[in-house]
């Protein structure tokens, strides 16, 4: 355990053992600790960018989590007993922190994010993960296929990475490893030759508390400069510190400058690969020289730490970018390598299927920078994945309202998350080509514009699209992030009857995902619309067992299977496993009203499907897609006009873009317009 972490540790006991005094606070904590408030405050913050206050609030919230799930209290007995004033105010700090209210752990609704990831205070490593509970059915879903893949649109990754050295150390398990020289006084002013070497001391010292980093030390680089003869700094060059880093087997070598202009102090420093002596980064703060006020040693401090901190953070932050696939060469929307850290673990939660967790770390990260649009992204995909879709919409309509706040990549982005909830496919387009405009080798644009063209049938034009994004992906040597680039694409081979290009992508998606429930679907497809029934049988006795061990209920398995005879030119198989599914949930409304589409939908009985879609409309008056159902099946009895108002009245209830709603209606205009 480093310095640091001890550090850290002891000053969680000393909160621990006075938890329930809601007057403990940085004055109390300083004393505890033995350091002035100053130091203290000096400390946490260049450890974990973190006030005083903040970590005390921080350690009493973990605390409490753990109460909350382990004893058996009331949310306000466990907010006075962890040191909070009111619960009311208890209550806003924990939904701030965690992204749900406390009485949701108490209902087990949610548990804890230590249980999978690193703790934010104690670092505790991730353990076996226990078995998730999926519904396969939605895995197959249009609004699941459409917004599951911001999570590999959102990855990105910096410009400065286009050297192979720091490319293949990144994507590697090792630290990123540092060298920083002394800087030069470029002033002709000797009173800033101190700080030449002074600045290289606060640098190493703040880089090294970063994990990530391997930092070499200035006792070694002293040492080497030494050696060659190297007594005036001023004298160092760019390839003797090039040689330098080399021997000091640095991956990346820092160095800089110290300019004075009039009343300006200017620190330059630059980021250069040691291989290709590349610059990557360049830094530059700048301050204020004033004949009264602060001395110059104040301010140059100042500078400093400011410069430590914004170098700190984009390394940490790269480096933290290992965890997350290739694409986009865009910087993140934040410059928190905490709030960054959450963000990371809850696209894992999120590539996992766990909305919940994934949620959690999202609103974490929106916690701590609440303009990381980034993670705001991510969380209405996180709500709008498992259906609660009012909640994402209120989050893309919260980007929305921030987007001249955002650089162009992420603007044209958010315009694009705007479009698929409330504009027309042809916009949605519209954007996507925008950011291919700006890059032409993003695979997710590619599958993104793809996935929207099989969305509105027009299958001939997906194909290139959703061809190119695994062309990049190949290209890379990687497989994609996904499993619905094969699924879209096999999708679309199979509606234009490509079905040898369809069996041999099938081919390559089991070795990229094996045993993938939306690959054993087509799979099946596939095999029963040739006759295979023995070959079907297996790939579907398959798909059951893995749904069952995801913990699939048997009505959902049956839907599932519904979709699968029915994509297969079975509707009679299709019908038996929808009707079994309304045997087993015959109160539920939206079970009737998944077999009165089908029977709409494929022409099997119109009338038995509207007496269904009634049922479920007494129980629910408003539900949009009862509604769109009811239409669609007036518009095939031929009662364009009334189809007409429900429609309508289904697209002024949805709470965002529905593709399927948006066919029917268009068809239905057709169709008035024609009579």
């Amino acid at each position: 355990m480093t310095s640091d972490q001890v550090f850290i540790r002891r000053l969680t006991e000393i909160i621990l053992e006075n938890l329930g005094n809601e007057n403990f606070g940085v004055k109390e904590l300083a004393q505890e600790s033995g350091l002035s408030r100053y130091s203290l405050g000096r400390k946490l913050h260049s450890i974990c960018k973190k006030t005083v206050n903040k970590f005390i609030r921080e350690v009493r919230l973990q605390r409490s989590l753990e109460m909350l799930q382990n004893e058996s209290l009331t949310a306000s007995e466990v907010a006075y007993q962890v040191g909070f004033h009111s619960p009311t105010y208890f209550n806003k700090c924990f939904r701030e922190f965690y992204g749900f209210p406390p009485g949701k752990v108490k209902e087990g609704a949610y548990k804890s994010p230590d249980t999978y990831f690193p703790s934010p205070i104690s670092g505790k490593q991730e353990p076996q993960r226990p078995t998730r509970r999926v519904n396969v059915r939605i895995i197959s879903g249009l609004l699941f296929l459409i917004l599951v893949t911001i999570i590999v649109v959102f990855s990105y990754y910096p410009e400065f990475f286009k050297g192979n050295t720091l490319e293949k150390l990144r994507s590697s398990e090792a630290r990123m490893s540092i060298a920083i020289m002394p800087f030069q006084n470029m002033t002709h002013d000797t009173i800033w030759n101190i700080w030449q070497e002074g600045i290289q001391g606060c640098l190493i010292s703040s880089l090294s508390n970063a994990p990530e980093l391997i930092v070499r030390q200035k006792e070694t680089i002293t040492a080497l400069l030494q050696a060659k003869g190297l007594s005036e700094l001023a004298s160092i060059s760019p390839d003797l510190v090039g040689t330098i880093s080399k021997k000091l087997d640095a991956s990346i070598f820092i160095c800089g400058s110290i300019i004075e202009s009039g009343s300006t102090l200017r620190v330059d420093a630059q980021l250069t690969d040691t291989q290709t002596k590349e610059v990557y980064k360049s830094f530059q703060i700048e301050g204020t020289l004033k004949e009264e006020g602060p001395l110059k040693d104040d301010i140059i401090l100042s500078m400093i730490d400011s410069l430590s901190a914004e170098v700190k953070s984009f390394l940490v932050i790269s480096k933290l970018k290992k965890d997350i696939s290739k694409d986009h060469p865009t910087e993140p929307t934040t410059i928190s390598p905490e709030a960054y850290r959450y963000f990371i673990y809850g696209n894992k939660a999120f590539s996992k299927l766990d909305w919940p967790l994934a949620r959690t770390w999202y609103s974490q990260a929106l916690a701590i920078d609440s303009n990381f649009f980034d993670a705001a992204i991510q969380l209405s995909a996180a709500y709008a994945n498992p259906g609660m879709v009012e909640q994402s919409v209120q989050w893309v309509l919260w980007l929305y309202n921030k987007r001249n706040l955002m650089p162009v990549v992420t603007k044209i982005w958010t315009n694009w998350v705007y479009a698929i909830n409330f504009e027309s496919p042809s916009e949605q387009i519209k954007y996507l080509r925008q950011l291919l405009d700006i890059d032409d080798q993003s695979p997710d644009v590619y599958f993104l514009i793809g996935q929207t063209y099989n969305s509105l049938n027009q299958y001939d034009k997906a194909i290139p699209e959703l061809e190119k994004s695994l062309e990049i992906f190949h290209k890379w040597d990687s497989k994609p992030f996904w499993v619905v680039n094969y699924f879209q694409l096999g999708l679309a081979y199979y509606k234009t009857g490509k079905y040898k290009k369809e069996k041999k992508l099938y081919r390559k998606a089991e070795k990229d995902f094996p045993d993938d429930p939306p690959v054993l679907m087509r799979q099946a497809i596939l095999a029963l619309s040739h006759g295979h029934t023995r070959e079907a049988s297996g790939y579907l006795n398959k798909f059951i067992s893995i749904s069952k061990e995801y913990s699939s209920s048997e009505t959902d398995i049956l839907e599932s299977l519904a979709y699968v005879y029915t994509e297969a030119g079975i509707p009679d198989k299709a019908e038996e496993c929808y009707r079994k599914a309304l045997s087993l949930e015959p109160e539920k409304p939206d079970r009737m009203n998944h077999l009165a589409l089908f029977l709409i939908d494929q022409d099997r009985n119109v009338i038995e499907g509207l007496r269904l879609v009634d049922r479920a409309l007494e129980l629910s008056p408003d539900n949009f897609e009862y509604l769109d159902t009811k239409g669609w099946g007036l518009y095939k009895q031929g009662n364009y006009k009334e189809a007409l108002e429900l429609l309508e009245r289904s697209w002024d209830l949805k709470p965002a873009f529905i593709f399927d709603l948006y066919l029917h209606l268009e068809e239905v205009k057709k169709a008035t317009g024609n009579r």
